[in-house]
């Protein structure tokens, strides 16, 4: 364990998304402090230029008319390691990020430290949307995300699904009532995979395929067929295909 790691006792985040347009341009600033051995946080979240936007056009893009969010409390102190670990593997920059970015000042010993510029931006960007997603379901504001799927052979259908639990860092693989935990990192790559490929929710059923094939509700109710309604973005990247492959492993293991 690094002595920055060992000294590191809290951290303080903060995001502008820069030049994104509203409604999704916005501002946050998220404390951690574990000094305790507990994990307590602070979120600040505030959506920036609406005023701008009508009612409607907030609307039209799935916001509501206040999506700015406080939150004071508690969290899950699994998150601490994973926290301390990217810490301690970061490089730093001396590059602007008036364009949008994240900035970090870290906390030890009860004193703050220097604004510091992580090189690895998209790395935090994504460890603070999942502190996000983590308070969101620590407080009921949000559920888990659910994914569900189903492989149809010559033989027979198999039914499964994902839980994945931000607020404790959990990601749950059942396959017709049997259980067992995924490794985080792994889950969190597939979910990427995912999302990845692009959606015709105009061939999309209410209800899964009885042909054969592979088929997936990405938890909004519609399931989708595998290279029919679910298609590559990118030819040089078989997103599909990688899908298929790491939900047959998870079937078959």
């Amino acid at each position: 364990m690094s002595s920055a790691k060992n000294s590191l006792t809290g951290l303080i985040l903060e995001y502008d998304s820069g030049l994104v347009p509203p409604p999704y341009s916005h501002v946050f600033r998220l404390a951690l402090d574990w000094k305790k051995g507990n994990l307590e946080v602070q979120l600040d979240l505030h959506y920036t230029e609406r005023e701008e936007l009508s009612e409607e056009e907030i609307l039209d893009e799935g916001f509501t008319v206040n999506d700015d969010y406080r939150y004071q409390g508690p969290l899950d102190q699994v998150w601490i390691n994973p926290i301390q670990e990217l810490f301690s593997s970061s490089k730093w920059t001396s590059k602007d990020i008036e364009d949008g970015g994240i900035s970090l000042t870290p906390q030890g010993h009860g004193k703050e430290e220097g604004v510091k510029i992580p090189s690895n931006q998209e790395e935090w960007q994504l460890m603070a949307q999942d502190l996000i997603q983590a308070i969101y379901e620590t407080v009921k504001k949000e559920a888990p995300l659910q994914i569900h799927f189903r492989k149809v052979d010559s033989e027979r259908a198999w039914d499964c699904s994902l839980t994945v639990h931000f607020s404790h860092r959990q990601v749950v693989f059942d396959q017709e009532g049997k259980t067992r935990n995924l490794n985080w990192e792994y889950a969190i790559q597939l979910m990427k995979l995912i999302f990845t490929p692009d959606y015709h929710y105009e061939l999309s059923k209410e209800a899964p395929g009885n042909k054969r094939g592979m088929y997936i509700d990405c938890g909004d109710g519609y399931w989708h067929e595998l290279g029919k309604g679910v298609v590559n973005i990118d030819p040089s990247f078989d997103a599909v295909g990688k899908i298929k492959s790491r939900l047959d492993e998870l079937i078959e293991s």
